[in-house]
């Protein structure tokens, strides 16, 4: 029972770090298109670690993580407001390039699939 109690808060830390973060004012975070991939909380909840992905690549992603970085403060304290847990988990968050590699791969398959047609 424990694993969907983790799962779901993870999932709740995802949405509203998506809607944190477009009020987050560094200009390293708030001009890039940003993706929450995923969220990893420990089990005991104090540690949370967050995996986001750029469509401008993973140079933009490492640049908007340490923009998250220095405005984690500010994130964890709204967080912990609109989640209303016992203790809001540490965040840390880590540059991920699967929306760029995802994006690849559609065009490879797209590339394929015009192969196909002629």
């Amino acid at each position: 029972m424990a694993g969907y109690k983790i799962d779901r808060i993870s999932e709740d830390i995802k949405r509203e770090l998506i809607s944190i973060m477009r009020d987050v004012k560094d200009p390293r975070v708030s001009g890039k298109l940003l993706s929450v991939v995923k969220v990893d909380v420990s089990n005991d909840l104090s540690y949370a670690k967050v995996y986001v992905s750029s469509l401008q690549g993973v140079e933009s992603a490492l640049e908007a993580v340490k923009g998250l970085k220095s405005a984690a403060g500010f994130i964890r304290g709204r967080l912990g407001s609109a989640l209303h847990l016992r203790k809001t988990p540490e965040l840390k968050f880590v540059a991920d390039d699967s929306i760029e590699k995802g994006m690849e791969l559609f065009d490879k398959l797209k590339g394929i699939e015009t192969g196909n047609e002629d």
